[in-house]
């Protein structure tokens, strides 16, 4: 389509606007690294937002260099903003051209970075400047553009008063929706037809009949008719249109009945579309039906209760047994356990205490609470977690948006066929207009691409909210096709494939001490102290059911250990240095161990008690041998992982190879890179892309960013009311649960080969159907049945991907 001078004038206005807004954020970058000399250069993508930092290695390390991007990285995501809306149906099908269409014109809004539109997903998502745009002016924009947006279901909404009731009208908007209007129009359509058709059977007056297929003609055209009015706006040709063509001509050659049951049967195949769509929707509804609209506030001496919206970070919420958590926050007192399902998928309730994090949404089962608000309602784990769903329902895979591209000239060239078939027979061959009109509206029908069109969005849709049920979040429907190519996984050590803190893992008594003894005389001084092995320590004498006396005059030797009195006795815990320099008997015997434990990786303390009261020597009583411990299904997790098809399992770590080589047998997996800085990651990643195929990087979503980055499938897990994690990676696992990865690629494997059998069926039932038009006649009865019964099963057979599971 050729532009107009005025719209010429705006895009070169509109690109200019964005050069000047990239150059804006170049200099951000490059004042940002002036005081770095070790920097040479400096290559900035905004459309990309991607940034590569040159530097020479003899003045700055990769830690100055990553130091330094993640120092910019919050100065040049704070000029970004989103803007997420609810959109309704818009055009025939909820048409996608339109979409399409939409999209480029919100792209050239001063400021607008990208824009993504799904009318089948329902959700809009543009990405702006803030600094030349905020959301009132985007807002008004949009409205000009004609785009009936609805708040996201993020957004905090009042509670009704006491005494409060809906108006008249706004209980009949309630009861009376579009969707339901539809439906009772279709059954009206219905039985119209069959009115018509017994009034031409018993032989009822012509005016009877006529007056019937008239009512079955309006009811069952009028929303295909105002959707390829809506739809020819967007310069846009959809099947709506196509259909009301088909059944106008139906009627000319004098076919009512026919163009009424087409009527009617695109009218139930929009309504059961509608229907799995809204099912694919569910999720969304389901995270809603979590968020408590009221809860119970300590004000001071008094308990007040309060709309959520209302309460600020630091008031402080009772939550009793049985509720649902009101607001993310941290426990001040009581203890009890929470069941985080709803929001992670961790089917076992988690035990939660003073200080522990709590979650928006999650129910706490028996003990009271007093939690300690840490973000406001619409700040929440949930509410973000609701954006996050919207926004990817309006991220488009691939195949959809090439299906969306391709059906503007598809339907131009059913049209161009349609007239061909119309005028060759007539001309050429001499037939009469009737036979040949007639058969061109059945080809019509047969060739239209409702099954292309549906069987996309209704499958992907479908995939991005079982996982959303499952705490498993798809930023969008290019990542669930891209995760059934994987070819590589490779996992982050540390908090990924261990668990990411110091347990106990071997206690050896000597000298006559059992382990119990060791454990309590060590757990008893290391209660004292804070460091990380000290906590793993007590843990475990705590799991074990332990109990240990308290401990008076704790010293610290840094580098060397810690000591205390215990029962009238000195108790130290330290390193074998200590006990060389000090003396203590039994050295040899723990040294030995030491070596043993050391050889698997393991750190060390030695427990022994000193000789007298003197402290002049220590006997050994044993040694306690400490790990970051692997995760008890990870074993089970690559060989899940390798059933479902990936290659490759490998395992990134910073720590040091002995450690490293321990793990990773532990683990199974094919191959360990230790000793790693982040960049050291990157070029791995991109080694292993090369040679193998698609990378998925499993990591936390925090230290890991650039690794994230870097892979085909950035996959944080862990992530619940983690902020770097949700926006870093584009797969996010809300619980710390490894055995979701395979889920992941399963689910994904399972859209793709979905996705395939939609398209070939609908493909291949617009060949039978062309080929039965032309070559044996089909009726245009059995060309909509055709039509319309493909449509209804491909949407069928995309919904089968809700009930998927392991």
């Amino acid at each position: 389509m050729k532009r107009s001078e005025p719209e010429k004038e705006r895009m070169q206005a509109t690109e200019a606007l964005v050069a000047e807004e990239d150059a804006a954020c170049a200099d951000v970058v490059h004042d940002a690294v002036a005081g770095e000399p070790g920097i040479v250069r400096v290559d900035f993508e905004p459309e990309d937002e991607q940034l590569t930092l040159a530097y020479d290695p003899r003045q700055m390390d990769g830690q100055d260099v990553l130091r330094v991007a993640q120092e910019m990285g919050p100065t040049l995501q704070q000029r970004w903003a989103t803007c997420t809306m609810r959109v309704g149906r818009q055009g025939g099908r909820a048409c996608e051209a339109c979409a399409l269409a939409l999209e480029d014109r919100l792209r050239q809004i001063p400021g607008v970075r990208r824009a993504a539109v799904s009318y089948l997903g329902g959700a809009l998502s543009v990405t702006y400047d803030d600094t030349l745009l905020s959301p009132e002016a985007l807002q008004t924009e949009m409205r000009h553009l004609g785009v009936r947006g609805r708040p996201t279901e993020a957004a905090v909404r009042r509670p009704p008063a006491v005494g409060e009731a809906p108006g008249i009208l706004a209980r009949l908007r309630a009861t009376i929706t579009e969707e339901r209007l539809e439906l009772a129009f279709t059954v009206i359509t219905l039985l119209a037809m069959i009115a018509g058709f017994a009034g031409e059977k018993v032989g009822a007056p012509a005016a009877f009949s006529a007056g019937a297929y008239v009512v079955a003609y309006v009811a069952g055209g009028t929303f295909g008719l105002r959707a390829g009015i809506e739809s020819l706006r967007q310069y846009a040709i959809d099947v709506d249109l196509l259909m009301i063509l088909a059944a106008v001509g139906a009627a000319v050659v004098g076919a009512p009945f026919e163009g009424a049951m087409l009527l009617f049967l695109f009218s139930l195949s929009n309504v059961l579309q509608t229907y799995a769509l809204d099912r694919t929707r569910t999720a969304i509804r389901s995270l809603m039906a979590l968020r408590p609209e009221e809860a119970l506030v300590r004000r001071g001496d008094e308990l007040v209760t309060l709309p959520a919206g209302e309460i600020d970070v630091g008031d402080r919420v009772i939550v009793r047994p049985g509720e649902r958590i009101p607001l993310d926050g941290v426990v001040v007192e009581g203890e009890s356990s929470v069941d985080q399902a709803s929001i992670t998928g961790e089917s076992i309730p988690v035990a939660k205490g003073p200080g522990n994090d709590v979650l928006a949404g999650t129910i706490n089962q028996k003990g009271g609470l007093e939690i300690s608000v840490t973000r406001l309602a619409k700040d929440s784990t949930i509410a973000r977690l609701i954006q996050l769903v919207e926004e990817a329902h309006s991220e488009k895979a691939r195949t959809q948006r090439f299906i969306d591209t391709a059906e503007q000239y598809y339907a131009m060239g059913v049209i161009v066929m349609t007239a061909l078939a119309i005028v060759v027979p007539i001309t050429l061959l001499g037939e009469p207009f009737a036979d040949a009109f007639y058969r061109a509206m059945t080809l019509m029908v047969a060739a239209s691409p409702c099954a292309l069109v549906i069987s996309t969005p209704a499958t992907v849709l479908s995939a991005i909210a079982n996982g959303a049920r499952r705490g498993v979040l798809f930023k969008g429907g290019v990542y669930v096709e891209q995760a059934a190519a994987i070819k590589v996984v490779a996992f982050d050590k540390t908090g990924t494939l261990t668990a990411g803190r110091p347990e106990v893992t071997d206690v050896i008594p000597l000298n006559g001490a059992s382990e119990e003894e060791v454990l309590i005389q060590a757990a008893a001084v290391e209660a004292k102290s804070e460091h990380p092995l000290a906590e793993a320590i007590v843990e475990a004498a705590r799991a074990r059911d332990l109990a240990w006396p308290d401990a008076t005059a704790f010293q610290s030797k840094t580098g060397s250990g810690v000591s205390a009195q215990v029962n009238g006795s000195t108790i130290a815990v330290g390193n074998r240095r200590f006990y060389r320099e000090a003396g203590a008997d039994g050295l040899d015997g723990a040294s030995a161990a030491v070596d043993a434990l050391y050889g698997e990786g393991k750190t060390t303390v030695v427990v022994a008690r000193a000789n007298g009261a003197d402290e002049s020597g220590y006997r050994v009583m044993g040694v306690i041998g400490i790990a970051d411990v692997l995760r008890a299904n990870t074993r089970d997790v690559v060989q899940a992982l390798k059933e479902r098809g990936v290659e490759r399992v490998v395992m990134l770590t910073g720590d040091n190879r002995r450690v490293a080589a321990t793990i990773a047998e532990e683990a199974g997996v094919d191959a360990f890179h230790a000793e790693l800085l982040p960049e050291d990651k990157v070029r791995i990643l991109k080694e292993e892309a090369d040679r193998y195929g698609p990378v998925a990087m499993v990591g936390d979503g925090v230290n890991d960013a650039p690794a994230l980055a870097t892979a085909t499938i950035g996959i944080a897990m862990g992530a619940a009311g983690t902020d770097v994690a949700l926006e870093t990676a584009d797969i996010v696992l809300m619980a710390d649960d490894l055995g979701q990865i395979p889920y992941v690629i399963g689910l994904s494997r399972k859209t793709r080969r979905t996705l395939w059998q939609n398209l070939v069926f609908a493909v291949g039932v617009i060949g039978v159907l062309i080929a039965a038009v032309l070559g044996v006649g089909l009726a245009l009865p059995l060309s909509v049945i055709g039509h319309e019964g493909s449509t209804v099963l491909v949407s069928l057979n995309g919904l089968r991907l809700l009930a998927y599971g392991e």
